[in-house]
């Protein structure tokens, strides 16, 4: 239900080229799985960006306050190289 309403009703009115509606599906799909509710499953390789087995809000938020503040592509899918364009 999430990833319908995250791609066909908030982006599905404002994208309209079928490739990138493939394409907002499809990274939607990697941060919103059955799999998110298994103990550290990491959205990006380097495991900086993961679901943690937290029993606290505290413990979530010693978490959230631990990651870069400024993150690199791999907390978005991308390769290390999309961060180049932006330099």
């Amino acid at each position: 239900m999430l990833n319908y309403l995250g791609a066909e009703i908030n982006y599905g009115g404002r994208v309209t080229d079928d490739k990138d509606v493939r394409l907002i599906k499809s990274i939607l799909s990697r941060f919103i799985n059955n799999r998110i509710m298994e103990d550290d499953y990491y959205f990006s390789e380097s495991g900086v960006y993961r679901s943690m087995n937290c029993q606290t809000q505290e413990e979530y938020l010693d978490y959230i306050k631990g990651l870069p503040l400024n993150p690199n592509p791999e907390a978005f899918g991308l390769h290390e190289n999309a961060e180049i364009t932006t330099n």
